[in-house]
């Protein structure tokens, strides 16, 4: 059931961020409207950088979608602490654009942490646009994961070991829900009893290493993150930061130097030894 003016409260609010992919956009809402059927439910579009053509594409296609612009980029956490602020429901699911709802996966999300109180935060198997799976469940960083990912280290066996075991290759085996350390935030759904004790996104996090940090945070306050993989959702990513340029990428790629600095702001925040919950 599509959320309108004068509706009661929805039980679900979707917050999807964007910038500067209307088209992947329209499919991610449509997704939305054509799988989700029997939940009442609001979406919020926030947008970086807004542009004329996002916001006529949305009041033309989507009148009852809550459209939230930004005139500068403002960042990931920014944008979702916006859309939090505008949400009236009991859970929230946040969504990247270019995130598209296959059929019964926010339903299945939703059961799963209605039977189980005490999960804070759960999250879909995110799948490729061939239908291969995608790293979606993971450990936390430690400063050595960083190097790995980043160097020609990560040509070695010790090295793809301890990135099989950041990825939690030991425990992906079937369909069965597991605890991991943090969730991809492409999507990501959210308990609002939570949330409250837990607090927002750190918008110190311009991008990267937010979702981590979040999810730490539950952990933090007593509630799990759970990655259940019976939800299924296809992400259009493109891993900006991780172009194959060695150890100069740190130099050329800005998202690199982005996904760095971030690094660092966490490991300041929370200290640089392993965590563990």
């Amino acid at each position: 059931m599509f959320l309108r003016i004068n509706m009661p409260k929805p039980k679900l609010s979707i917050i999807i961020t964007h910038h500067k992919t209307p088209a992947l956009l329209k499919l991610c809402v449509k997704s939305i409207i054509r799988t989700l059927k029997d939940e009442s439910y609001e979406i919020i579009v926030v947008d970086s950088e807004s542009e004329t053509e996002t916001e006529e594409m949305i009041s033309e296609n989507f009148p009852a979608v809550v459209f939230i612009p930004f005139e500068q980029n403002v960042g990931y956490a920014k944008l979702v602490n916006a859309g939090i602020r505008e949400s009236h429901g009991d859970f929230l699911l946040v969504l990247n654009s270019d995130i598209v709802i296959l059929e019964n996966s926010v339903e299945r999300l939703l059961e799963s942490m209605r039977s189980n109180p005490e999960i804070g935060v759960s999250g879909p198997r995110l799948l490729n646009v061939n239908g291969s799976p995608q790293d979606s469940c993971f450990r936390f960083y430690t400063p050595k994961t960083i190097v790995f990912r980043r160097t020609f280290l990560r040509r070695f066996g010790f090295a793809r070991k301890a990135l099989e075991i950041f990825v939690m290759k030991d425990l992906i085996a079937d369909d069965r829900p597991i605890e991991a350390d943090w969730l991809m935030g492409s999507a990501m759904l959210i308990r609002r009893s939570a949330l409250k004790k837990v607090g927002p996104l750190d918008e110190n996090f311009f991008m990267y290493f937010e979702d981590v940090d979040w999810c730490r945070r539950f952990w933090e306050n007593g509630y799990k993150v759970v990655y259940f993989p019976q939800s299924k959702m296809v992400h259009y990513h493109q891993k900006a930061s991780r172009k194959k340029g060695g150890i100069l990428d740190v130099f050329i790629n800005k998202f690199t130097r982005t996904h760095i600095r971030s690094a660092f702001l966490y490991f300041s925040k929370h200290g640089w030894r392993q965590y563990s919950h």
